[in-house]
């Protein structure tokens, strides 16, 4: 018996928790004496168990057997051993978030490996081996681009050569099976040190473009074109169900788990379930309906209760409308069920939004994708010009959505205000990746008033990747006071309608490999950039503090972000 990957601990409450694992047969499998049997997906086998039974604020070891077989810790291992911590009154207050995005694969190459430099995440969970379990974190956030379907290592590109029955029409330098996607995340997540991590905190993951591939889902045209290739159906299949398998299951909760339609099917099922995956895969790409009421029919977005935190996870990539207007980012029913999670009933100290994609960027940026949208809208030579530049400038981030940008802007202003008689939350902070780069930004968001909610964009990218070098110059550009303010004055020529907000640099930018913590302590929040010096050190970067908001010394000029 061979436990593949894994064991993976992901949803975890104050008595329970979830542990993922793939191994290489049919087989029970099972944790603190809770178990469950494997199901197959294209004749590869995962299991997800239920870990039952457990006390709040415990920290408890665990093994995971299969067939009665310990696999899990690995002989003669020498990190520590792995740990199920739940969650409980001793420590609702405190938590400690470590989040990133854009994790290339660590490469044997030695001239590739230099290039792309040291895995951020890959140091952290090393220094975390020598560290007191207190000050390990309380929850990973990985938001997106965790495997490259699009840009192979040399090992994949050889692996999937090799597979004689691999159709002539698949493209040999990318992904398409739902086996090639496995052998993705094997690489990526079976790293010693990451592997260990993964086992030990407890970890939400969201997709990005690159998990199935680049600028997924920017525009309805972007789609269209897709669609004539012989392989993309196959292609978003695969990606879908690869990512429902190794990433969605274990976001849910127990009691969400037990009510997912999908698998409740693959539980009873008697063989291989691709079958139905692929028509979980079908439903989850199709938009259904058009105008206010186009929506998916699979929703990947996601909520976690930390205690007196609450994490929402926006799927900003597959939940997309582009194929009617006003394009949303997501439909309009998923931010209704987005709004009612943030604005849920109980004492929250801090609320945090995660989406792979940045809401604010610099405001230059924002401002010509929000132009961008403005130009889409218009019909002819203007239109062509500006799907043109969207699909080659990326210009698909929550700006160039204006609906979406403004429905976020319009939530956050609503979390910030006292509701039922309870106290506002002291900070709301959107949690992203993706843009190569990565800040701090404080968002000013209109009819607040000092001392309410403090809005930040946070945003980590890359953990394990390279930033060319035009990138960095024009991302430092762009992120000037004086060109913020030009640009507004521009984007005010446009016409785009403003949605109320303004922003200004709190940190950065920063370039190269980071990974960032924010730290939840009551109702004080900070948080801080780290990149690696070393295999298992990391230097601090950036380090803010999060506080309510406070009159500015100079009023930020405010932004024209996006036009609905």
């Amino acid at each position: 018996m061979t436990l593949l990957l894994g064991p993976l601990l992901r949803h975890v409450d104050e008595t329970s928790a979830l542990v993922w694992v793939q191994v290489d047969r049919r087989a029970r499998v099972e944790v603190l004496g809770c178990s469950a049997e494997t199901f197959e997906v294209s004749g590869l086998h995962y299991a997800i168990v239920e870990v039952t039974g457990l006390a709040p604020d415990s920290r408890t070891p665990y093994e995971v057997h299969v067939d009665g077989e310990q696999v899990w810790p690995l002989p003669n291992s020498p990190f520590p051993g792995s740990v199920i911590a739940t969650r409980g009154p001793a420590t609702e207050g405190h938590q400690r978030v470590v989040f990133g995005s854009c994790r290339y694969v660590k490469l044997a190459d030695p001239k590739l490996a230099r290039q792309y430099g040291l895995d951020a995440l890959d140091a952290y969970a090393t220094r975390m081996t020598q560290l007191d379990p207190s000050l390990w974190p309380s929850v990973l956030l990985l938001l997106g681009d965790q495997v490259y379907a699009d840009e192979l290592t040399p090992q994949s590109r050889r692996r999937i050569a090799g597979r004689a029955e691999r159709p002539a029409e698949w493209p040999d330098d990318e992904i398409v099976g739902f086996d090639e996607y496995s052998g993705l995340y094997r690489d990526t997540w079976s790293d010693p040190e990451v592997r260990w991590m993964l086992s030990t905190v407890p970890t939400a993951m969201i997709f990005d473009d690159h998990d199935v591939r680049d600028d997924w889902n920017t525009s309805g045209e972007w789609r269209r074109e897709m669609a004539k290739t012989p392989w993309w159906r196959d292609r978003i299949r695969s990606g879908l169900a690869a990512y429902w398998v190794h990433q969605h299951l274990g976001n849910l909760s127990p009691a969400e788990l037990a009510a997912d339609t999908t698998w409740q099917a693959v539980r009873a099922a008697d063989g291989d379930v691709w079958p139905l995956l692929v028509d979980m895969a079908d439903h989850a790409d199709a938009e259904v309906g058009t105008g206010d009421d186009a929506h998916k029919d699979v929703r990947f977005s996601f909520c976690w209760e930390l205690g007196r935190s609450r994490l929402i996870v926006i799927d900003s990539r597959n939940g997309r409308i582009v194929e009617s207007l006003p394009r949303k980012l997501v439909s309009d029913a998923e931010f209704d069920w987005i709004t009612d999670r943030a604005l849920a009933p109980g004492d929250v100290d801090h609320v945090m939004i995660g989406t792979s994609i940045p809401w604010l960027l610099p405001q230059v940026i924002s401002d010509l994708q929000a132009a961008t949208e403005k130009a889409g809208n218009s019909g002819g030579r203007l239109a062509r010009a500006a799907e043109w530049l969207r699909q080659e400038a990326d210009m698909e981030h929550w700006p160039a959505f204006g609906h979406s940008f403004n429905r976020l802007a319009d939530l956050l202003r609503d979390i910030g205000r006292a509701h039922s008689g309870r106290v506002a939350p002291a900070t709301a902070t959107v949690l992203s990746g993706d843009v190569h780069h990565s800040y701090a930004a404080r968002a000013f968001v209109h009819g607040h008033e000092p001392g309410a909610t403090g809005v930040y964009q946070l945003t980590c990218s890359p953990v394990h990747n390279v930033v060319p070098g035009f990138m960095r110059v024009l991302f430092t550009i762009t992120w000037s006071r004086l060109i913020a303010r030009a640009s507004t004055r521009w984007a005010r020529d446009t016409g785009a309608e403003r949605a109320g907000v303004a922003w200004e640099k709190s940190a950065g930018p920063l370039f190269g490999n980071l990974i960032a913590t924010l730290e939840l302590n009551g109702r004080a929040a900070r948080v801080r950039f780290e990149r690696p010096r070393s295999a298992s050190t990391l230097d601090d970067v950036a380090n803010v503090a999060l506080t309510p908001l406070a009159p500015p010394v100079d009023e930020p000029v405010p932004a024209a972000p996006a036009g609905r």
